[in-house]
């Protein structure tokens, strides 16, 4: 096998982790869930579960030594071998992949046409953006042939001369570039105001203590402050989404790292790095919307329509910004897509005996045409038909691959590692960079913590789709306000 080296191997997982997840969709969904509160939880799932997951799934890629499905069967006990199934997670990166290239493709329009020519107000910025998301059929198609060539091109080359070699040159330059943008944040009035709306969290002023049994008006609003399974399952969702859990892709690449590859320093380089971009980006794009007047819970459109506005005030400076930004956004971009693709690959490779530019050109072409309806779904006239209660279909693949397809398989994992690969073969397994102690930490939360929380909020997730209210609320909805009542 074509093997990554050890530090590319790293920069591969890196650059899967460092995507429009941590770009595009932390500071939205940071901006949408109060700040702090999504921010801090989302740093401690990352740094505990996120760290613990992402060691597992290495570990069945490492010592599976192939593709995700064939990995699962290898190190699967029982002779039925019947986990293998488990691997074909895997189509979750072909589906997620379907409306990232999309996405990928805007940012790629906004980097070659719109950050040359800035929006000067919200009106002229929604045009824009609603012209390309709602009537811009032909530039989103040529953005998603145009994203999905470069990534099958890439992915043909192979491991070494195409994945590795992408992200030895893309990744410290996508660090360079936003490090450079965070500097010139640092030097507005209003960083420090980002900064404390990023990591200064004050959630539920009011003590349940201090409540009399009387207010349960407020006990109620208190307890939908402490508990929020929104900012939760955002959180968790996040954590899946940016360390790219559950789909196949670390199982992949680590079934290409070498045999010795010390997967406790590799993982922690993952996580690090890119909590690292994840918070510089949400710093230098609130800093600029509080700089001049937006507003921080924009959504989806924070980078679209609210953060090419905030760049016009700065005249020539803000075009070169929002070049840069854009520019190292799609960076990430690509080294995600990349990251979503291999894993199908590689399994169509092993198990049907296809060439690997069979393989990758095959897969694509069927990633273009879900592209194409994704694309109808949300362009008039065609997209009236495929809507769905008020809902696109990129948004419910975007839900659906977020928090279901990727907290499933993230949940499959951790119940194949902690329950079913004998402790004393993962302890052998982990003998190299886990002494006793730290070996006993990571497999109670893999064991017992991970898939606990991950299948509180999988739940929590699917009693929201089904009926549009969070557990708490569905819970205290029905408490009378006080007892007199």
């Amino acid at each position: 096998m074509n093997n990554f080296s050890k530090i590319g191997f790293i920069l591969a997982a890196l650059g899967s982790s460092i995507g429009l997840g941590h770009i595009w969709r932390f500071p939205y969904i940071a901006g949408t869930n109060g700040g702090s509160a999504f921010v801090l939880l989302y740093l401690f799932l990352a740094l505990t579960i996120g760290i613990a997951m992402l060691i597992g799934e290495m570990l069945i890629g490492n010592k599976g030594g192939a593709n995700a499905v064939k990995s699962y069967e290898n190190l699967d006990p029982n002779p039925a071998k019947r986990w293998r199934w488990a691997g074909l997670s895997l189509i979750g990166g072909p589906i997620i992949l379907s409306f990232y290239s999309i996405v990928l493709g805007w940012v790629f329009y906004y980097l070659f046409v719109v950050s040359f020519s800035l929006p000067h107000n919200m009106a002229d910025s929604d045009a824009i953006f609603n012209a390309l998301y709602e009537k811009g059929f032909v530039p989103q198609l040529l953005g998603l042939l145009f994203v999905m060539g470069a990534t099958a091109w890439i992915i043909s080359r192979g491991v070494k001369k195409g994945i590795e070699a992408l992200n030895l040159i893309l990744t410290p330059l996508l660090f360079l570039i936003f490090f450079g943008l965070l500097l010139y944040a640092m030097s507005m009035p209003s960083f420090p105001k980002a900064l404390n709306f990023m990591l200064n969290t004050d959630w539920a002023k009011d003590s349940i203590a201090s409540l009399t049994l009387g207010d349960i008006a407020q006990a109620k609003q208190t307890l939908k402050q402490v508990f929020n399974l929104n900012v939760l399952i955002d959180s968790l969702g996040q954590v899946f989404f940016s360390l790219s859990l559950g789909i196949g892709i670390i199982i992949t690449y680590a079934a290409s790292s070498a045999p010795n590859q010390n997967l406790l320093k590799s993982s922690l380089w993952v996580v690090l790095s890119g909590i690292v971009i994840a918070i510089m980006a949400g710093l230098m794009i609130f800093t600029l919307v509080y700089e001049y007047g937006g507003e921080v819970g924009s959504g989806t459109g924070l980078i679209f329509k609210t953060l090419p506005v905030m760049l016009s005030h700065l005249g020539i400076w803000g075009n070169i910004i929002a070049f840069l930004f854009f520019a190292a956004f799609s960076f990430a971009g690509i080294t995600s897509t990349i990251s979503l693709l291999e894993p199908a690959v590689m399994y169509v490779c092993e198990t049907y005996k296809w060439s690997r530019a069979k393989a990758t050109w095959t897969l694509t072409l069927a990633i273009v045409l879900l592209g194409i309806v994704i694309i109808c779904s949300i362009c008039t006239p065609a997209k009236d038909y495929l809507t769905f209660k008020s809902k696109s279909l990129m948004d419910i693949i975007d839900f659906l691959s977020a928090n279901v397809i990727m907290t499933l398989g993230g949940l499959v994992a951790v119940i194949f590692v902690g329950w079913v690969i004998p402790k004393t073969r993962l302890k052998e397994f982990s003998a190299s960079f886990f002494n006793n102690f730290g070996f006993s930490v990571w497999y109670f939360i893999v064991r017992y913590v991970a898939p606990f929380i991950t299948a509180i909020i999988l739940i929590a997730v699917c009693v929201k789709f089904f009926t549009g209210q969070d557990v708490i609320s569905l819970l205290f909805e029905d408490a009378p306000d006080s007892l007199s009542q």
